[in-house]
């Protein structure tokens, strides 16, 4: 499996925890790589919301939502940053605000034409 060195903006939320905002450092079809500053056990599972920005999509951003489980945790020294290896274990495409709002929008007029 290709992995991509991608530095990512992401959203980590822990189970009963708050969300605690990073990057990626890469990103594969199957897993993430990211930094949190806190140790995770593995096995841990998270929820990650990932955005890609137009440069790599080549057209609006994206953000994906998904399922993972901690496989790897690494502590390398002097950094206080933990590195964390998660498997992604299911996903979703998000819908942007504006994308929403559009839909709704046509969802509306097009309700409006068929009653009238």
């Amino acid at each position: 499996m290709r992995r991509f060195d991608m530095r990512l903006p992401a959203i980590v939320r822990l189970e009963g925890s708050s969300e605690y905002h990073t990057e990626t450092q890469n990103v594969s079809a199957r897993g993430v790589f990211l930094y949190l500053d806190r140790p995770l056990a593995s096995g841990t599972r998270l929820e990650v919301t990932l955005t890609f920005p137009p440069h790599v999509t080549l057209t609006d951003a994206v953000r994906i939502r998904f399922a993972a489980r901690v496989i790897r945790v690494e502590n390398p020294l002097p950094s206080t940053r933990i590195g964390v290896a998660a498997m992604i274990e299911n996903y979703e495409f998000l819908r942007s605000g504006g994308t929403s709002d559009l839909f709704s929008a046509l969802q509306s007029e097009l309700k409006d034409k068929i009653t009238n």
